[in-house]
């Protein structure tokens, strides 16, 4: 079943239908969905993919020779090039004359074990580039390898690319499509347990309730999902154990620097290094007050859902869960569900605002949009705000998210209004989310400013 990633494949055959030779880069951590999407475009077209191994050269080389060959034959052989050069070349040889793919999915494998891969490859679009009809994909997971080795600018192969393609996981409207048998409200949890990327939504079977999936899943050592994040770590990192401490630091409210320190009794000069490695594959993000660049203020947010939900729930409850109680674990978890849940609701209200912006429904036109937090100077007290994006330094929109049982008060609109009174915007917009709705005396208010929108959460859903 292959899902979502229209606007990739519009790029993809884009390239493909210019009949000149193209140089298409994708990368993206690993579960994502790049080996679908490429193997969703190449169907019913003359390709030839091949996937690097975690080997020598020797083996790469056969498994390599061995795609080409079958494509060509289609005869299974065990004939093999004497060099990357020469199978490389025969390809870029049958180009000239016809439409012909070759992808290279996981390339630094392949890359690291034939040290001359990368300027073999460049010496050869160089040589045919212009009377070639390749197009030829490298593929990677190793992020940091893809940026460093391929799209950097000291890279054999820079300059080179035609175009690239960073593949992140699924928004929460893209991954409702593996939950369509779902309720609204369970289609948003699901979402904040397991996130967007495909391997894991997979994983998530519909003809189960919300609790039983959470069960199967990340209370059974069993279940493929239940080691995924140390597994993950591991092949990615050297030194998992840190990495480990570091996310569960952050999971469980170490979001500043000198906290996360603290909390895993590193130098904050080592954990700065581990950090940055995890904001590049994307698995945490840095955050900082909605319009201020450089902040002592700046957090440390975990980016990817089933890694925070993971971490936060599953460390604290492994000895139960190793003796086979999902069900005592699962009880000690669902009371904090609710406020895990409201991180989540603010990040689908986020995604909602930029939907309406694109659709041209939105009535702040805003380039960016985030959170802020700081002191109110008159309350003299610490103040948060879910979600500003500002259109200029006039207008600005303020939002307040809200995943409860009960209906949002005339009181939460009043508070957003007087904390957008820290900011000197002249035209203000407020727009407020409620999983439940809102009370009368809210929905006079808004109705009488004017300014103000309220949206219900299974109305997002339906825009």
């Amino acid at each position: 079943m292959f899902i979502g990633r229209k606007r990739e494949l519009e790029t993809l055959n884009r390239l493909y239908f210019s009949n000149k030779f193209e140089f298409m880069v994708i990368y993206g951590r690993r579960r994502v969905g790049k080996t679908a999407l490429i193997n969703q475009f190449i169907r019913e077209k003359n390709a030839v993919y091949f996937m690097g191994v975690e080997s020598n050269a020797r083996q790469n080389l056969e498994n390599f020779s061995r795609s080409i060959l079958e494509n060509c034959t289609g005869i299974e052989t065990d004939s093999s090039f004497h060099s990357f050069q020469a199978a490389l070349e025969y390809v870029f040889k049958l180009s000239v004359q016809e439409r012909l793919i070759l992808a290279i999915d996981e390339y630094p494998y392949v890359a690291r074990a034939e040290k001359s891969l990368a300027s073999t490859l460049q010496f050869l679009i160089d040589k045919y580039k212009d009377n070639s009809k390749l197009m030829l994909i490298l593929c990677g997971s190793s992020m940091s390898y893809m940026e460093d080795h391929v799209l950097a600018y000291k890279a054999p192969l820079y300059g080179r690319r035609t175009a690239q393609m960073k593949i992140v996981p699924f928004d929460f409207d893209e991954a409702c499509w593996y939950f369509k048998n779902f309720s609204d409200e369970d289609k948003a949890l699901l979402y904040g347990i397991v996130g967007g990327t495909p391997q894991y939504l997979l994983q998530i079977n519909d003809r189960m309730s919300v609790e039983d999936n959470i069960k199967n899943t990340f209370l059974n050592p069993a279940s493929a999902l239940f080691e995924e994040p140390e597994n993950l770590l591991k092949q990615e990192m050297r030194e998992p154990a840190l990495y480990n401490a570091i996310i569960t630091a952050i999971a469980t409210g170490s979001t500043r620097m000198s906290e996360i320190s603290g909390k895993v009794g590193e130098g904050t000069n080592v954990c700065s290094t581990y950090v940055k490695n995890l904001l590049s594959l994307g698995i945490i993000r840095k955050e900082t007050p909605y319009g201020e660049k450089a902040s002592r203020k700046a957090i440390y947010v975990i980016e990817d859902n089933l890694f925070r939900f993971w971490y936060r729930f599953v460390p604290d409850n492994n000895s139960i869960i190793a003796r086979g109680a999902a069900d005592l674990a699962y009880r000690r978890i669902e009371p904090f569900l609710p406020d895990y849940m409201g991180k989540v609701f603010e990040e689908i209200c986020r995604q909602y605002l930029w939907k309406l912006l694109l659709s041209g429904k939105c009535q702040v036109q805003f380039s960016s949009l985030g959170r802020w937090w700081g002191s109110d100077p008159k309350e003299k007290r610490q103040a948060e705000i879910d979600i500003i994006a500002e259109q200029d330094k006039d207008t600005a929109l303020f939002g307040e998210c809200k995943w409860t049982n009960e209906k949002i008060d005339l009181g939460v609109l009043e508070t957003l209004l007087k904390r957008s009174e820290l900011f000197r915007y002249e035209h203000r917009y407020f727009y407020l989310f409620a999983k439940s709705g809102f009370t009368k005396g809210c929905v006079d208010r808004a109705k009488e400013m004017g300014n103000v929108t309220l949206v219900r959460y299974e109305e997002m859903l339906k825009d």
